[in-house]
């Protein structure tokens, strides 16, 4: 089928994909609003509780799971269709099922779609994208991630004060039902709207062109990325002579791939174990004992979802110029010692002071302008593009366990060793996340993944890459 795209519509291609991203972030943060109502309800054990938070979790790991193979084998729009179908059906039967079984099953069903978004849409950004932009374009994802929880703050918060304002009858209008007397469902059917966007806007878009090139669509591939980056041109002919056998899993771990594989794996643990989490978590307290006036908890969700969203534009406006390599190494670092220094906070009682106000949000900042975003960009930039798709699957479901390790550890590490020693056994954590980056990250701006292919393979490139040593080359 012909392709024609203008070069300006690599904009909105990335909208499209990151809505997949955003409706992430909206259905992973919606349910702290949700669970109170939720629990009242159907008066919730806190067995049930937990399945019904962890069910999405579940569906994420699932998501993963296939989102590899059908990624390399279907292209990456298919999978990304699925996912949007999953969102929206997700999102419907939330706010209509009349059972907690039945509102459990969909919530499954969404966590499926957030575990194919994660991995198919920054893998889909990073190969359509001009290599001059494509760190901006793929922390694009995470921008909107950021914002999709953001939304779900204010979603939250805007229909609970509309609820409270139209008390309705139990057995009343259904739509009265859901945006009044059961306002729960109104907060979750909410993510309808994004998802009906999202499943318009992939018919505008096109397929990644270095899939079509890789399963011999040489002129369809061509034409995308002479449309949207003719610099990459040449990118696209390197892939032709590269492409010819399908890839495994098995070449993942050949002896040439095993830093990149590394990389893959530890850079998303260690984002999960900065706590990151923890932090998000705790937020509404901190801010409390930092002696910051909130009329409700979803107010002080609002405002850490804010900076974090706000912090994030910090990577997309400096990823491309500084690069990858320094912005990982100056976030991880600062990072490193806002979360000693908001332990020592705790340790020493001094919760009602400022500065661990300012600790929390320095660790805000040094992790939505690096850490955060940049695994993402890095994941899908240094993969042999045959396996790309399977080798960042493995990536994002590291990131998911690793989640899940951090969710059961840290009530654990604040019974035994305090939440001043909690805060400090992540701090250590990112003394090790900025010695694996120093050791190991190169740096790939500006460079075509065919180039970042070829310089893994030890093959003479026009930068004159060595051999992976600690100045940044490959």
């Amino acid at each position: 089928m012909p392709v024609s795209i203008k070069r300006s519509s690599i904009l909105t291609i990335t909208f499209v994909a990151s809505l997949g991203g955003f409706l992430f972030g909206f259905d992973m943060a919606v349910v702290s609003g949700v669970l109170p109502f939720l629990q009242k309800q159907f008066s919730l054990s806190a067995f049930e509780e937990g399945w019904f938070v962890s069910v999405a979790l579940i569906g994420c790991i699932a998501g993963v799971a296939v989102s590899g193979e059908l990624s390399d084998r279907w292209g990456r729009k298919k999978p990304l269709f699925i996912a949007a179908l999953l969102f929206f059906l997700s999102a419907l039967g939330c706010a209509v099922m009349p059972s907690l079984t039945g509102v459990i099953v969909f919530r499954f069903l969404g966590g499926v779609g957030i575990g194919l978004a994660s991995n198919v849409v920054p893998l889909y950004i990073s190969e359509i994208a001009p290599a001059r932009i494509r760190g901006r374009l793929v922390t694009f994802y995470q921008f909107a991630l950021t914002l999709g929880i953001l939304a779900a703050y204010l979603s939250n918060a805007g229909l609970v004060r509309f609820a409270s304002g139209h008390a309705v009858q139990e057995q009343g209008h259904w739509m009265e039902v859901i945006f009044g007397a059961e306002v729960w469902r109104a907060m979750l059917g909410m993510g309808t709207i994004p998802a009906i966007l999202f499943l318009l806007g992939l018919f505008l878009v096109p397929e990644s062109p270095r899939w079509l090139i890789q399963q011999g669509r040489t002129a369809e591939g061509r034409a995308i990325i002479n449309a949207i980056s003719p610099d990459d041109a040449m990118g696209a002919d390197q892939q032709l002579q590269a492409a010819g056998t399908e890839g495994s899993y098995r070449e993942l771990f050949a002896p040439r791939w095993r830093k990149a594989l590394l990389l893959g794996v530890l850079l998303p643990l260690f984002s999960q174990f900065s706590g990151i989490n923890a932090i998000i978590y705790y937020g509404p307290s901190i801010l409390s004992n930092a002696g910051v006036s909130l009329s409700n908890s979803l107010l002080s969700q609002v405002i850490f979802g804010f900076a974090n969203m706000i912090f994030t534009l910090i990577a997309m406006w400096k990823v491309d110029s500084a690069g990858r390599r320094p912005l990982y190494l100056w976030g991880t670092a600062g990072a490193t010692i806002a979360l000693f220094l908001t332990g020592f906070c705790f340790a020493t009682g001094a919760t009602g002071s400022i500065w661990l106000l300012i600790c929390v949000m320095a660790f805000l900042a040094c992790f939505a302008f690096s850490i955060g975003p940049l695994k993402f960009v890095v994941a899908a930039e240094i993969f042999p593009g045959k396996i790309r798709g399977r080798a960042m699957a493995i990536s994002i479901m590291v990131m998911w366990i690793a989640d899940t390790i951090v969710g059961q550890v840290t009530p654990v590490l604040l019974k035994a060793v305090g939440t001043g020693g909690t805060f400090w056994i992540f701090s250590a954590f990112g003394i090790i996340a900025f010695i694996t980056v120093f050791r190991l990250l190169p740096e790939t701006k500006g460079k075509s993944l065919e180039q970042i292919e070829t310089e893994w393979k030890g093959a003479a490139t026009k930068s004159g890459a060595t051999s992976g040593d600690p100045t940044g080359n490959i």
